[in-house]
């Protein structure tokens, strides 16, 4: 699993039919410091509804491919859960 936070929507007037009513969030992957201005961004499958500037946990891989409706749709990344606060030590990443 990773963190992240979603950083925009990606909209998609076409697409495969196993992706068909499912929405798509772009999301920079936290390094384990802070977030940082290089950081991977990702596509992520979001069905629990989070939106930008949120801290959310993802799975990638098989494991995103488990959800409910998705064992046949081609997805890499889905967003699991949206964080409602972390900490690090003494630093909150909500800052």
């Amino acid at each position: 699993m990773n963190i992240g936070r979603v950083v925009d929507s990606i909209w998609c007037t076409r697409k495969e039919d196993g992706l068909r009513g499912l929405k798509f969030l772009k999301v920079k992957l936290l390094n384990r410091e802070k977030e940082c201005e290089d950081g991977e961004i990702v596509v992520a499958t979001d069905l629990i509804g989070a939106g930008i500037g949120e801290l959310v946990l993802l799975t990638k891989g098989s494991a995103a491919r488990r959800s409910k409706g998705l064992e046949n749709s081609p997805v890499d990344c889905i967003i699991i859960g949206i964080i409602d606060a972390k900490t690090d030590g003494e630093e909150d990443m909500d800052e």
